[in-house]
């Protein structure tokens, strides 16, 4: 028999009870809809830590136990730790790249003068944060490669904040964007503004919340 039907015979499970709101139904257009689950919707709410504390403590368990669990790890670590190059791009007058050493967290953006330049570190998403749970979510040059944009989100969340360097030297500036959420960044074409998607502050709503329809805004940025 498999190894996971072998553990499954030596545990019992008993399943936590996901709890049914029945009074939440959401109106689409006159059509009534039930969302009983919608509680897991905010992750930072007690219900929701509660249940997926119950979740871990049936299933780590079982994954402790598994037979071959650090024979995958161990192999598909091996398989991974390689050097990874991206394609390099030209912004501006300058050459960027990324790089992996293998099992870096995120890969690393590298910046050249020239071609004939040594590459030096441009900006490090590994740096954002001390646990690496803030991830690079997105970046967008100036069209003469003058200023670049970018973004961070911190443990997988969809809510964006957008940053700005000043390409030469990589000096950050002090503009800082948030409520930002599945957006595009555009800069204007003479590189004095970035255009982007955010959400207006709803009183009474959590990040896990329905959102009301995202503004375009338009950010000039203090270049100083």
């Amino acid at each position: 028999c498999s190894v996971s039907s072998r553990l499954t015979s030596r545990m019992a499970f008993q399943y936590p009870q996901a709890y049914r709101d029945e009074a939440v139904v959401d109106d689409h257009h006159g059509c009534k809809v039930p969302d009983p689950y919608s509680w897991l919707e905010d992750p930072d709410s007690e219900k929701t830590q509660a249940f997926v504390s119950a979740q871990n403590q049936l299933t780590l368990p079982f994954l402790e136990r598994c037979e071959v669990r650090d024979l995958f790890k161990e192999r598909m670590t091996e398989l991974y730790d390689y050097p990874k190059y991206s394609c390099p791009f030209k912004r501006g007058s300058r050459y960027f790249h990324f790089y992996n050493t293998g099992l870096q967290n995120q890969s690393v953006m590298y910046v050249q003068e020239n071609l004939d330049a040594e590459p030096t570190v441009f900006l490090d998403p590994n740096t954002f944060s001390d646990d690496g749970t803030v991830a690079l979510r997105g970046y967008a040059f100036s069209e003469d490669g003058e200023y670049f944009a970018y973004g961070t989100s911190a443990s997988g969340s969809d809510w964006v904040e957008i940053r700005f360097l000043r390409v030469e030297g990589a000096v950050p500036l002090e503009d800082r964007l948030e409520r930002v959420k599945f957006s595009c960044m555009s800069w204007t074409h003479d590189g004095k503004g970035l255009f982007y998607n955010s959400y207006p502050e709803q009183e009474g709503k959590s990040d896990g919340e329905a959102q009301t329809v995202p503004q375009v805004s338009l950010r000039i940025l203090n270049k100083q």
